[in-house]
C-alpha cells in the first residue's frame, strides 16, 4: 500500500496532467471556461485605463457625460520588458480587443506570443464598442456587427460556398467553421454591434489614439481588418509616435468596401470618400474636400481579382502617412487575396513605402481572413515578429 502522502502526490499529478492536456475534448471552445482547463496565455501583469475623452453636456439629464474615451489594457511580461518598442493591437469590426488574447479553441493568441518575447502589449477596445461603449447614444448609434452566416461565408468556411476561386485553398480554420461546431460557436459568441457614425469614431480614435501613444512612447501598431483604419489615422496625425504599421488583412480598400455588406466576400459598396478614410487626411497638394481627389477605375473586375479605384495621375501624395513603414499580410485563401492589392498600390501611388506579404508565397498556406486565430496562427506571428526586428535594425542603421 502506498503511503498517504504518495497517494496525494499521484492524485495531484494526475489532476494537473489531465487539465493540461491540449487534446482534452472537454476544454474545446466554451468548455475551456472550466477551472480544470489550463490557460495557454503568457504570464503577465495587467492594468487597464481609459484614455482621452471629454465632458459632453447632456441637457436631458441635466449634467455631463464623458465621451470619446478609448479603453486600453496594459499587459507587461512577468519576466520584464525586453523589447525597445511596445505593441498596440487594434481589433476589427464586430469584436473587441479580447480577440487578441486567445483563439476560439483556446490555443495561445497573438498577445501571449509577443508577451513571451518580452514585448509590452497594449490592447484597445475602439471607441463605441466593448468596454469603450459610449454613453452619448445619439453620437454613437449602433448597427449589427455580423451574422453567423456572414462569418461562415466570408471568414471560417468560404470553401463551402466558393464565392471566389482562392476559397478552395482554405484549410486552417479549427473545426468545421459552421454553426453548431463548438469552436465556431465560441467565435460567433464574440460578435458585438458597431457604430454607424464612422466620422465620430474616426475623430475620437485619432485624438485618443495619439494621446495613448504620447503616454507610452513610440510603438508598433498591429491591426486586423477594419481595425487597420485607425493606424492609418494615427500615422497621419502623429507619425513620430508610430514605429511601424502592421496590418493583417486590412479592410481599408480605397473608396469602397468589399466586406461587411449583404453579399459578404464578393459585394461592393461605396465607402471612405477620402480614399482610405471617412475623415480628412493630409494630401499634398492639399485636398479640401473628397471631390478634389480625382479617381480612375478601369480594371477588369473578376471574383479572383477585384478591380481597384486609384487616384488619377498625377496622384496626390500622403506625406504624413509616408513617414511610417507599412506592411499588409494576406492569407492565400481569404477574400482579401482578391483585393488587398488595392490598398497597397494606393499607398505606393501616394508615396508610402508599403510592403505586401502574401502568406502563401512565404510558405504559410491555407489561411482565411482571421489568420491570427487559425491553426497556424503562431507561424503568422513569427512573420510579424521578423518584420518588426528587421525594422528595428534599419532604425539602428539610420541612427
Amino acid at each position: 500500500m502506498l503511503p498517504l502522502l504518495a497517494i496525494l502526490v499521484v492524485n495531484f499529478a494526475v489532476f494537473f496532467t489531465d487539465a493540461a492536456a491540449p487534446a482534452n475534448p472537454d476544454c474545446v471552445g466554451l468548455k475551456g471556461v472550466s477551472p480544470r482547463c489550463r490557460s495557454n496565455e503568457a504570464a503577465y501583469r495587467r492594468e487597464y485605463f481609459y484614455i482621452g475623452g471629454r465632458y459632453l453636456p447632456y441637457p436631458i439629464l441635466g449634467g455631463n457625460l464623458v465621451s470619446d474615451q478609448l479603453y486600453v489594457e496594459k499587459l507587461i511580461p512577468a519576466k520584464g520588458i525586453k523589447q525597445p518598442y511596445p505593441l498596440v493591437f487594434f481589433h476589427g469590426g464586430g469584436s473587441t480587443g479580447s480577440i487578441w488574447l486567445q483563439t476560439p479553441d483556446n490555443r495561445k493568441g497573438f498577445a501571449s506570443y509577443f508577451i513571451d518575447l518580452g514585448y509590452a502589449v497594449y490592447i484597445v477596445d475602439q471607441t463605441s464598442v466593448g468596454r469603450a461603449t459610449q454613453e452619448d447614444l445619439p453620437g454613437y448609434p449602433l448597427r449589427i456587427g455580423a451574422t453567423a452566416e456572414i462569418a461562415e461565408r466570408g471568414f471560417t468556411a468560404p470553401e463551402v460556398t466558393n464565392p471566389y476561386p482562392q476559397s478552395q485553398l482554405h484549410t486552417q480554420w479549427p473545426g468545421t467553421g459552421r454553426i453548431g461546431d463548438p469552436i465556431f460557436d465560441a467565435f460567433a459568441a464574440q460578435f458585438i454591434p458597431l457604430t454607424s457614425n464612422l466620422t465620430r469614431q474616426e475623430l475620437s480614435m485619432r485624438a485618443s489614439g495619439c494621446e495613448l501613444l504620447t503616454l507610452i512612447g513610440r510603438s508598433y501598431l498591429i491591426s486586423h481588418s477594419i481595425g487597420a483604419l485607425h493606424p492609418i489615422l494615427l500615422s497621419d496625425a502623429c507619425p513620430a509616435l508610430v514605429a511601424g504599421n502592421i496590418n493583417l488583412e486590412p479592410a481599408t480598400i480605397p473608396f469602397q468596401s468589399y466586406t461587411g455588406n449583404a453579399t459578404s466576400s464578393v459585394g461592393r459598396t461605396p465607402n471612405r470618400p477620402w480614399g482610405l478614410t471617412n475623415t480628412p487626411i493630409t494630401y499634398d497638394p492639399p485636398a479640401n474636400s473628397p471631390s478634389d481627389l480625382q479617381t480612375v477605375d478601369n480594371e477588369t473586375d473578376t471574383p479572383g481579382r477585384r478591380s481597384c479605384i486609384y487616384q488619377a495621375a498625377p496622384a496626390r501624395q500622403l506625406p504624413q502617412i509616408a513617414k511610417v513603414k507599412y506592411v499588409a499580410l494576406t492569407g492565400e485563401a481569404s477574400p482579401h487575396i482578391t483585393y488587398d492589392q488595392c490598398v497597397v498600390n494606393y499607398l505606393r501611388q501616394a508615396g508610402v513605402e508599403a510592403e505586401w506579404i502574401k502568406l502563401g508565397e512565404v510558405g504559410i498556406k491555407g489561411n482565411g481572413h482571421f489568420v491570427f486565430l487559425e491553426e497556424n496562427n503562431l507561424e503568422v506571428a513569427r512573420v510579424v515578429e521578423r518584420w518588426i526586428q528587421r525594422a528595428n535594425k534599419n532604425k539602428m542603421r539610420r541612427v
